[in-house]
């Protein structure tokens, strides 16, 4: 006997996921080219900026709180970037405040022997923020859909199994990374990925200013300036990638990174308005101190 199943639903839009102007659109109509690096006309003075993202902070650790009380809700930023673009610097200034104890960071580099061995999200996956906390990664899955194709010996060093290789291998790899997402959207983790868009003539000034800054002198490597070679490339593969996986529910944000104290008020707003976008409440008070109320306080007194 044949197995029928009802139609198909779509799925109900992720309502705490914020709108914002930066959010990249979900039908692929996203172009490198016509978004700014730097910040809009209107945008507020630098006083400004530095008291709204103080104001950002603060409410960032009173939700924080919450949601490790309430306990159903993780988090989950996404940075990815070109080199100096900001996103040490963003994470710190977003996560200052917030109790260490609630958020962890994961950067992504070169992938180890044992993480070789394993498909290409396994490494991430082992990094995720359980329900309650904030998961921050810096660098991420995204690295084996950009990195990879500007390097080809890399995924060559991948030992895949006979499968598709070409621009076939890549649109299963962003089909895996929209479910990977989806699945951890449908299991109660916000999803929030930000490209920090930094233009090419910003990021020489920044590397520049580290060969000149001893204190920061060390984390210069001559591969930056190589990678920069291949600019156009890695513009290219970040509009596919983000046209590719930006969904309702792991949505992608463009961020104009030319201004850090204006790129850091950004990250910070939207990731206040997803949390302030969750029901988080307060878990009930445990039934027996509501009973013996009285008599707790009177053996505290």
């Amino acid at each position: 006997m044949r197995t029928t199943y009802p139609p198909r639903r779509k799925s109900p839009p992720v309502a705490h996921l914020p709108e914002s102007s930066h959010r990249v659109p979900f039908d692929g109509s996203f172009r490198v080219a016509d978004v700014p690096t730097d910040p809009p006309g209107d945008a507020p003075g630098k006083k400004e900026k530095k008291e709204l993202l103080e104001e950002r902070v603060q409410e960032l650790a009173r939700l924080q709180r919450i949601l490790h009380a309430d306990d159903r809700h993780a988090v989950l930023l996404v940075f990815q970037a070109m080199d100096a673009a900001g996103k040490d610097s963003t994470i710190r200034a977003v996560t200052t405040g917030i109790n260490p104890a609630g958020f962890q960071v994961a950067c992504f580099k070169k992938p180890s022997a044992e993480e070789l061995d394993h498909d290409f999200l396994w490494r991430t996956t082992l990094a995720l923020p359980e329900r309650g906390r904030i998961g921050i990664f810096n660098r991420s899955h995204y690295e084996e859909t950009l990195v990879v194709r500007v390097h080809p010996e890399y995924l060559e060093g991948q030992r895949l199994p006979p499968g598709p290789r070409g621009k076939k291998l890549w649109k299963e790899r962003f089909h895996s990374i929209r479910e990977y997402e989806r699945h951890l959207a449908r299991n109660g983790t916000v999803v929030l990925k930000f490209w920090l868009n930094v233009s090419r003539k910003e990021q020489a000034r920044r590397l520049l200013a580290r060969l000149d800054d001893p204190d920061k002198r060390w984390k210069f490597e001559a591969g930056d300036v190589q990678e920069r070679e291949r600019w156009d490339d890695y513009m290219a593969l970040y509009e596919e990638a983000l046209n590719a996986t930006s969904r309702p529910w792991a949505p992608w944000y463009a961020i104009p990174a030319d201004d850090k104290p204006f790129m850091r008020l950004a990250v910070a707003t939207i990731f206040l308005a997803a949390l302030r976008g969750l029901d988080l409440v307060h878990p009930e008070t445990d039934r027996d101190v509501l009973v013996n109320e009285a008599a707790i306080r009177a053996r505290l007194t």
